[in-house]
């Protein structure tokens, strides 16, 4: 079985991915077991954030690596938090920090004004030095409600109502959220690609 380190040392992103690849002949391991530390983001964009990460945890792991860079974009704040969802509201915001800046920053925005989406950028580097990662993207539609619902999700998950299922992300049970979300579109198009590459 094929050993892949997850250049991320977020849990819940952990545990999504490693239950989404389960059917992929690998195992995937968070870089937390290498005693990798999270590289700095300095990327402007999602893409140039997943790579980064996913160079480092290859570099430092010796191991084939995926990294995601992924965030909630917002039209009525022209895009933002985008690359900056993690840390909307500071450095080292929680995630209830965060979700309760971008419900302040909404506050006089009518309900029909509130569109988002989830976006996520996934990268596969066979190793360090890969030239030609490959680089997948997945888009999830919603909007943002005037007060978090539901328990289950993580980050922006309680504020991201999903129109076709009438609830939020954080309402939605775990397999049918890993079958809708941002980062299983990425992740489906990764393993596609993967499995048409079937890279050494």
């Amino acid at each position: 079985m094929k050993k892949i380190v997850l250049a991320s040392n977020n849990k819940g992103k952990v545990r999504e991915i490693g239950q989404m690849l389960t059917d992929f002949d690998a195992q995937v391991l968070p870089q937390s077991e290498f005693n990798i530390i999270e590289v700095e983001e300095t990327g402007l964009t999602f893409v140039e954030n997943a790579i980064l990460k996913a160079r480092y945890a290859a570099q430092h792991s010796g191991l084939p690596a995926i990294a995601d860079d992924s965030g909630l974009e917002v039209d009525a704040l022209n895009g933002a938090p985008g690359i900056y969802s993690a840390r909307f509201a500071g450095k080292d915001a929680t995630d209830e920090q965060n979700l309760q800046k971008l419900l302040a920053e909404l506050q006089d925005i009518p309900q029909d004004e509130r569109t988002a989406r989830f976006q996520c950028l996934m990268v596969y580097m066979r190793h360090a030095a890969d030239p030609t990662p490959l680089i997948c993207q997945g888009t999830w539609e919603g909007r943002i409600t005037f007060e978090p619902q539901g328990e289950k999700g993580f980050g922006y998950d309680p504020v991201f109502f999903v129109p076709d299922k009438n609830c939020t992300s954080a309402q939605l049970p775990a397999d049918v959220k890993n079958q809708l979300s941002h980062r299983a579109k990425a992740l489906n198009a990764l393993v596609n690609q993967l499995s048409a590459h079937s890279p050494e």
